[in-house]
């Protein structure tokens, strides 16, 4: 290109963003005020409120429990759940000590990576047996844990402990005790800790810098945004690693499948109600230190995308009901468990008809600890709810403590697998194709209800909306209307900017912009053409500002991107495992205004959904959840792939996009009522054609204007196409 064409070109581009920038839609609020709407405040974090309401019924608990499991799975990247590949355990090294025998295992939960761990077991006793699951929590080095003697000495004049074996290796205690009480026990590491080193702790606990060289579409590791779209996180593995060590564990034949338990402490008490909540085979569950309604765990992995927005730990723990949960409180975030959690679960467990089957023991006098104290506690739960039959109190006994080489699984025997540069993003690779072959089962169901989860938000109907007037002004064939949608209960406000021709049918097109609705006017505040258009056929048209355009924009020079929390680390579920991305919250604003236009309806209305200029997604995302509310869809997709985005900031962020099929796994939702596509290649538009022929759909309506063209063939298509 020349200097006098690269000039030529810039000045044209110049006076176009001038056209933009003067156009004028009418303003709904004063200049200035931005609307009361919740999203605009604070950040949700880690160390927010999180209340637990108990539901009105069992069969509304049911399937209020139902949805918060498949949250869950997407979450942590297990929906659905990969195959089980083969565990070809090693089990060696045994270690007696007369009344328990300690042996060290080690198995795969995927191909080449390792789950490494513990085994106890009774001596003397015979028939199946029952077991207990141990994951450790953020105690270093895990299963080799030594807090010394000095730290021992404090906690036994603390009161917290009573013996020196116990203080010194208070997770090696309960295992111990476990087995001396007739369980056989597996203790497995977390990522990072002891024997698991195949993803080092820097990373699975301490991750903090984005890492340039892992973030590429075909080398991506932990942490990067290719592993956020595809739900891949530190807490993913782990929880797919305690679902394999209970694979193990119930498949030995001294172990009874019906009696396990499971209990952790800290980050070991997250997992133990993440487990118990989304797997069925738990018979009893005591997560200490960690179930509450304030600090929900401050480690990445105990966080991932989507896994608390709307819900917390009390929800989690909850998901266990009616089965027998235990726990411990103690003086850190747990410490109004009584007041706040406790009372509203034995309120879920009375309502279910077991309200003996909730308890927890709370002793503010220790800080946040699996002490003795608390381990008498929980074998007194699983003396009961596992029928170890034990008289009580039980007491624990003095024991030898495992040394490190009679823990550790690596010997010369049995080397420790290598875990260079290439292993991380190898395991991802591995994890990536193992979710692709487990959603080509049924690729449509999955897909739509991984979405149900993803958006979280239907249309709303009558009682949850409430519509305030601003304004109605006569301009000659048409009214101007201006107002605020509002969702109360959420704390949600829209402003909005109808258009009323003189001759309504009573049709309305919902017409969404990416530059929000200043796009639909010129710079007199007049109906750009195409909407002059539809207006002259009689169709009413619904302009609005999505969160973060125009008047719900709190800075008019700031990008438009994501927001963030406030934390030194790189890492998106601390954001977005609390908040909805920018992405869903713009279709939640869509379904917003797609439910006012239908409670306004009369039968035999239609209503027409148009995303185009950047809001073409965000149509099909809220075109996904509003079924019949909605009867046409037009949506330019502008060639646009989730998978080369390389920023959380970049507002059309979605964790989980890439896993569901990116931009046509999105679109395959759209095979209920008419759609125009634009943006998409022929392959694209045949499989999606296709898919919406087995489903008796008709085919799609595919534009090949050029971006300029491409609004003015929408309205053609809205004035042609047939409801």
């Amino acid at each position: 290109m020349s200097l006098r064409t690269h000039l030529v070109v810039l000045a044209l581009s110049s006076l176009a963003l001038a056209d933009f920038a003067a156009a004028a839609a009418p303003r709904v609020l004063p200049e200035g005020k931005l609307p009361d709407d919740v999203r605009l405040g604070e950040l949700r974090t880690l160390d927010s409120y999180f209340p637990f309401t108990v539901p009105e019924s069992p069969e509304a608990w049911a399937l209020r429990a139902e949805r918060t499991r498949r949250r869950i799975l997407v979450a942590t990247g297990l929906y659905p759940m990969p195959e089980r590949t083969p565990a070809e355990a090693v089990v060696h090294g045994r270690v007696d000590r007369g009344d328990y025998t300690v042996e060290r295992v080690y198995f795969q939960s995927y191909p080449g990576h390792y789950v490494t761990g513990s085994l106890f077991r009774p001596v003397g006793r015979t028939g199946r047996l029952p077991g207990v699951l141990c994951p450790h929590g953020h105690w270093a080095n895990g299963r080799f844990f030594d807090a010394g003697e000095e730290e021992a000495k404090r906690q036994i004049a603390a009161g917290a402990e009573t013996m020196m074996s116990g203080a010194r290796f208070p997770l090696q205690a309960r295992c111990i005790q476990l087995a001396r009480m007739g369980c056989v026990v597996l203790h497995y590491d977390m990522l990072g800790n002891a024997d698991s080193q195949q993803i080092p702790v820097e990373i699975a606990h301490g991750f903090r810098d984005r890492r340039p060289d892992l973030e590429r579409p075909d080398r991506w590791g932990f942490f990067s945004p290719q592993a956020e779209l595809r739900l891949q996180s530190i807490m993913g593995l782990q929880t797919y690693n305690s679902i394999r060590a209970f694979d193990w564990l119930s498949s030995l034949p001294d172990v009874d499948p019906q009696r396990i338990g499971v209990t952790g402490a800290s980050g070991g008490g997250t997992q133990t109600f993440i487990l118990s909540a989304i797997d069925p085979r738990p018979a009893a569950e005591f997560p200490a230190v960690m179930v509450s309604t304030a600090m929900q765990g401050g480690c990445t992995c105990e966080n991932a995308c989507y896994l608390r927005t709307g819900v917390g730990n009390i929800d989690f723990a909850a998901c266990f009901a009616p089965k027998p949960l235990g726990m411990t409180a103690a003086d850190d975030w747990t410490k109004e468990l009584e007041t706040k959690g406790l009372p509203e679960l034995k309120q879920l467990y009375g309502l279910l008809g077991q309200p003996e089957k909730v308890s927890a023991t709370i002793r503010l006098e220790f800080g946040h600890n699996y002490n003795a104290v608390s381990r008498q506690a929980m074998y007194h739960w699983f003396n009961k709810h596992l029928q170890l039959g034990h008289a009580e109190p039980v007491v624990e006994q003095d024991f030898q403590p495992l040394t490190r080489d009679e823990l550790t699984v690596w010997d010369d025997a049995h080397p420790q697998p290598a875990a260079d540069a290439t292993f991380e993003p190898a395991l991802l690779r591995t994890i990536d194709a193992a979710s692709n072959e487990a959603l080509a089962t049924d690729p449509k169901q999955f897909t739509r209800l991984a979405y149900d989860v993803i958006i979280d938000r239907q249309v709303p109907g009558e009682g949850e909306i409430a519509q305030r007037k601003v304004s109605d002004e006569d301009r000659g064939d048409y009214r101007e209307l201006g107002g605020l949608i509002e969702l109360p209960a959420r704390g949600e406000q829209l402003p909005e900017v109808f258009l009323m021709p003189k001759n309504a049918t009573g049709d309305v097109v919902i017409w969404i912009d990416g530059r929000g609705k200043d796009a639909l006017f010129d710079a007199e505040g007049r109906p750009v053409p195409e909407i002059a258009r539809l207006l002259a056929a009689g169709k009413s048209v619904a302009c609005v500002d999505l969160i973060g355009q125009g008047e719900c924009k709190s800075d008019p020079m700031a990008k438009d991107e994501n927001r963030r929390v406030k934390d030194d680390r790189d890492f998106a579920g601390y954001t977005y495992g609390y908040n909805s991305p920018l992405f869903v919250q713009r279709v939640h604003d869509i379904l917003t205004v797609v439910g006012l236009t239908k409670l306004h309806a009369k039968d035999g209305d239609q209503i027409e959904l148009v995303g185009v200029h950047g809001a073409g997604l965000w149509v099909a995302g809220a075109a996904s959840q509003a079924g019949s509310a909605v009867n046409r869809v037009a949506v330019d997709t502008e060639g646009f792939r989730f998978a080369n985005l390389t920023s959380y900031a970049d507002p059309q962020f979605l964790p989980g996009a890439v896993k569901y099929g990116d931009v046509p796994g999105l679109l395959s939702l759209l095979d209920r009522r008419p759609l125009w596509l634009a943006g998409e290649t022929a392959q694209t538009v045949d499989e999606l054609n296709q898919n919406r022929a087995e489903r008796g759909a008709a085919g799609i309506i595919c534009a090949k204007e050029t971006a300029e063209e491409k609004s003015s063939a929408v309205v053609d298509w809205l004035l042609k196409v047939s409801p």
